[in-house]
């Protein structure tokens, strides 16, 4: 790798795109007017709001608050929100980029209107290495550059949104540090270095949207494109925050019933989901929710009475024997080889009392109802961990038998069991769901 450093070069211009302008020309005859004369190995950053304007991506706003037009425009924009707040809503755009209001760009396009990111940044950048070798003779890279928010820290940055003629990245795994260890995930945002060099000699009033960068050493490496900065979604941990990230959680419980048997819950999960349940509403202030952990031992009693209690059941019902064993047979398939089961269950001995059986019986729903919601609670932050749950009502058929084979208080009411554990296959994603039939007003 050489030394001898990097030069960054503004060229601004008195120039104000527009529409159909040729940015390859506009790009050399402001590199002439500067005395610059580009050379192979140059490479150029170009501002994305230049390319927009040239490409004709402005969109006029309806009359109305523009900020709120630009907001709903990065809703049409997008495709996902990824998290929305009262400031700013934040979208996955269709090339993949995660930036606040969808990266639409109200700066110097006049109050009633906006501008959209490039429809293809990376052809956008090849187009102009091109029309640039053509015009020279020179192998010029090219940047197509854009300011985007950076998670957990404050302040913008400039970021590589197409890229031609050198390396997006550069890939320094399998290769050592300075005593000698093995890099296993070391890739150098390359691109985006560049751009963000590029940003040091330019601010937003200053009219330059090319920076020549000389000197950068990239010898030896494949050239890239800007899509190759993209994380895939399936690595993204993050892929959604603020409200968003509540609704996509909630929205992620499916259930599982069929477990991989090698994979354990951890300890620390299964206490943040049993803390999470702990969260949920309760009359009078009580805290009446119980999750009971059931060791195998215990569990293989529990399971075997009320297996007995719901033959007897069904054949006083009139089922027949091969009915049930298949019934039986699909519960224990859950039931008896989930790596976790809980049974969940509310204590009634903080509720109140009251003479008439529909005051009392109101009562008792209440405290099965916030049961419910810790339920909820504690199957939306598994499924957050990537642990599956299947919540089976059995247990609240055969409250006696439950009571009496694990010694608990007539007060103790089961609600269920829920089996954990990891899913053996990924469950398909839940399509999207809205509120049609379910929210009426009267």
């Amino acid at each position: 790798m050489s030394h001898a450093g990097v030069h960054i070069v503004p060229l601004p211009t008195a120039q104000r795109v527009q529409p159909g302008d040729d940015l390859t020309a506009l790009l050399l005859t402001t590199l002439a007017q500067h005395g610059v004369e580009p050379v192979d190995g140059d490479v150029v950053c170009v501002a994305s709001k230049v390319v927009s304007l040239a490409e004709g991506a402005i969109v006029e706003l309806p009359p109305g608050d523009p900020r709120a037009a630009r907001r709903e425009l990065a809703r049409q924009h997008a495709a996902e929100v990824v998290a929305e707040a009262p400031w700013v809503l934040i979208t996955r755009t269709v090339h993949g980029y995660v930036a606040a209001n969808g990266g639409i760009d109200a700066s110097n396009v006049g109050e009633h209107a906006a501008l959209l990111l490039p429809d293809d940044p990376d052809a956008s950048a090849a187009a102009l290495r091109a029309g640039i070798a053509a015009a020279t003779g020179r192998r010029v890279g090219v940047v197509i550059t854009d300011t985007f928010g950076r998670p957990w820290r404050r302040g913008q940055t400039e970021v590589a949104l197409g890229v031609a003629g050198l390396p997006a990245l550069r890939d320094e795994r399998g290769g050592v540090d300075l005593d000698g260890r093995l890099l296993e995930v070391t890739e150098v945002a390359l691109a985006d270095e560049v751009a963000a060099a590029a940003d040091l000699v330019r601010r937003k009033d200053t009219g330059t949207p090319f920076v020549l960068l000389r000197g950068l050493d990239t010898a030896g490496l494949p050239d890239g494109t800007g899509a190759d900065l993209l994380r895939p979604l399936a690595e993204d941990l993050f892929a959604a925050g603020g409200p968003t990230a509540a609704e996509r959680a909630i929205a992620r419980r499916r259930t599982v019933r069929r477990f991989a048997p090698e994979v354990a819950v951890p300890e620390h999960v299964l206490e943040a989901a049993v803390a999470a349940a702990g969260t949920a509403p309760a009359p009078h202030g009580t805290r009446p929710w119980r999750f009971l952990r059931l060791t195998a031992p215990t569990r293989q009693r529990l399971l075997d009475a009320m297996a007995a209690q719901w033959r007897t059941d069904l054949l006083r019902d009139g089922v027949e024997e091969e009915v049930i064993a298949r019934r039986l047979e699909r519960s224990d398939a859950v039931l008896r080889t989930a790596p976790e089961l809980l049974l969940p269950g509310v204590r009634l001995d903080g509720a109140h009392h009251y003479p008439d059986e529909r005051r009392q019986r109101a009562e008792r729903d209440l405290f099965v109802l916030s049961g419910g919601a810790a339920l909820q609670n504690l199957q939306v932050v598994l499924a957050a961990h990537g642990f599956g749950t299947a919540w089976i009502s059995s247990t609240a058929f055969c409250p006696g038998t439950v009571r009496e084979v694990l010694d608990l208080p007539e007060h103790f009411d089961p609600i269920g069991m829920v089996a954990v554990g990891a899913p053996a296959s990924r469950p398909a994603p839940r399509g999207p769901l809205g509120p049609d039939g379910l929210l009426e007003e009267l």
